[in-house]
């Protein structure tokens, strides 16, 4: 007697119709480049090209420069996304035609409470949200925040060489990103959570949960291969940001603004919070200027969340960076003792003057810039020189294959500072050099990023330890490629009294 499941013709016609279905849905968009004539990669059905992601986006997209010429389309699973490294082409889509023709980055809609982040709402209600928060960047503002910058800047050397004296390995990451953590809630909301002292504040535990992202986590993969479902999802309350950590942050922000609020009138503060609070009263006037109280949570939550992963992250790159250019250091410390004799108080003009500094952090910022990817999203269908690029398509600027072209930059895998000093950056062509995007929605807190991680860190740091201290480099860590993979995830330095930054951990 035979156990084995019996099927009908019909029924065995109706699974072969329904995986030729399948198939089809998988594959039907996949054919969408080859009919314009743009080259890419073969795709996949459903995944598209996604799995070349196993080797790193940004290797993926230096690989596709070298194949494929200075367009060429990829495929984020059943979504078309066309790349463009041709000047003329992405300066009009940035620059040129950023609002009329083009929108932010794609929209993956699980966004939970952030649904009205400003690097999340499009149009009208970026134009309104931005133009209330640009004011907090401005030269003046960043001025009044230095004294607290350098505050935490000193905390945070003085947390280093308490390690470095104990010849403890040290997560260099986590420190940096407990620093940004600090200058962030002092500078932004007037408050003092001291993580740096207190690396398990929930603050700092709550923003790690949030950083983990996985590309084959369930919800992000039925999102990418059944967009349709979506919709649905939303309406379940479902989010690619945990729960947890988003009631926390708006529970906290809420209470840190009604405190605001409730003490107004006792002293009046000039922060990205009171300005925010400040569009409200004005917004009473002109009701579609000022932002909501669940607007301005929004904000104040994207501001945390930038603020603490692009900070850690361009530091340990830049000290790598420092690490394995003994000269560039070298460089460098004679600037700093030139600038600041005899470990002179520093101050706001002097630290933003000091050139050799400046070209430094530009080159580190080259190599690893804070936006390795710039998407921009078709409004409606155009032509741009002779470039069709349909409605609702997702176009794709890969900034970090970008600053590393070797048509534009000479030995583009080395670190050469001199790149952007005064004799060399004015021969720099301002679109191939895009660390922080470009055009009006180019990143919001370009100048306070600059300021508070890119200076006050590396002078304080330097002066007051790589003076005395030799630099080492673990020979894995020579590898730039894998370093950044690495780095990315915070892994361990050594700081021990007599040689930086040693890596001890690279499992």
């Amino acid at each position: 007697m035979s156990y084995g499941l019996v099927f009908s013709a019909e029924t065995w016609a109706l699974l072969m119709l329904f995986v030729a279905l399948l198939y089809v849905y998988g594959s039907w968009p996949h054919s969408f480049f080859k009919k314009l004539g743009i080259p890419g990669p073969k795709p996949l059905p459903f995944f598209g090209t996604m799995l070349e992601y196993r080797k790193g986006f940004h290797q993926f997209d230096v690989e596709c420069l070298k194949k494929y010429g200075r367009v060429w389309g990829i495929y984020d699973a059943r979504q078309p996304v066309l790349c463009i490294m041709d000047q003329s082409i992405f300066k009009t889509i940035l620059v040129k035609e950023c609002y009329s023709l083009f929108t932010n980055r794609r929209n993956f809609r699980l966004n939970g409470p952030l649904y009205d982040a400003v690097s999340i709402v499009e149009d009208e209600d970026w134009r309104r949200i931005r133009s209330v928060l640009s004011p907090s960047f401005t030269s003046g503002r960043l001025k009044e925040m230095f004294g607290i910058m350098k505050t935490h800047s000193h905390i945070l050397v003085d947390n280093l060489g308490k390690t470095a004296t104990r010849g403890e390995a040290v997560d260099i990451k986590e420190f940096f990103g407990a620093y940004s953590m600090d200058v962030v809630t002092s500078t932004a909301f007037s408050v003092d959570i001291d993580s740096l002292n207190n690396p398990k504040d929930p603050f700092v535990t709550n923003i790690k949960k949030m950083l983990k992202f996985d590309l084959l986590n369930p919800l992000f993969l039925i999102t990418a291969l059944f967009p349709f479902i979506t919709p649905v999802l939303e309406k379940m309350d479902f989010a690619f940001f945990p729960t947890s950590v988003t009631d926390f942050f708006f529970a906290a922000l809420k209470k840190i603004k009604s405190e605001r609020v409730a003490s107004d009138h006792k002293k009046k503060r000039v922060d990205f919070l009171q300005l925010m609070v400040d569009s409200q009263t004005a917004g009473k006037e002109h009701t579609e200027k000022g932002l909501s109280d669940h607007e301005i949570l929004s904000q104040s939550m994207i501001f945390i969340f930038g603020g603490y992963e692009t900070t850690s992250s361009t530091l340990s790159f830049f000290f790598y960076n420092l690490a394995t250019n003994p000269e560039a250091m070298e460089k460098l410390q004679e600037e700093i003792d030139q600038t600041f004799p005899d470990k002179a108080p520093v101050d706001y003009e002097a630290v933003m003057n000091m050139e050799y500094l400046d070209a430094a952090l530009n080159e580190s910022l080259r190599l690893f810039p804070i936006v390795g990817r710039l998407e921009r999203v078709c409004k409606k269908t155009v032509d741009i020189n002779g470039l069709l690029i349909p409605k609702d398509m997702v176009v794709m600027i890969p900034t970090f294959a970008l600053h590393r072209d070797p048509d534009y930059w000479s030995d583009p895998e080395s670190f050469k500072p001199e790149r952007f000093t005064k004799g060399n950056k004015e021969s720099i062509d301002p679109y191939m050099y895009m660390p922080f995007g470009l055009g009006p929605r180019n990143c919001i807190g370009m100048r306070f990023a600059q300021v508070r991680t890119y200076r006050l860190v590396l002078i304080n740091h330097i002066m007051a330890w790589f003076h005395r201290l030799g630099l080492e480099v673990s020979s894995e860590l020579r590898n730039a490629r894998r370093f950044r993979s690495q780095i990315c995830r915070g892994r361990s330095f050594r700081t021990p009294s007599l040689c930086a930054y040693n890596n001890t951990s690279l499992n």
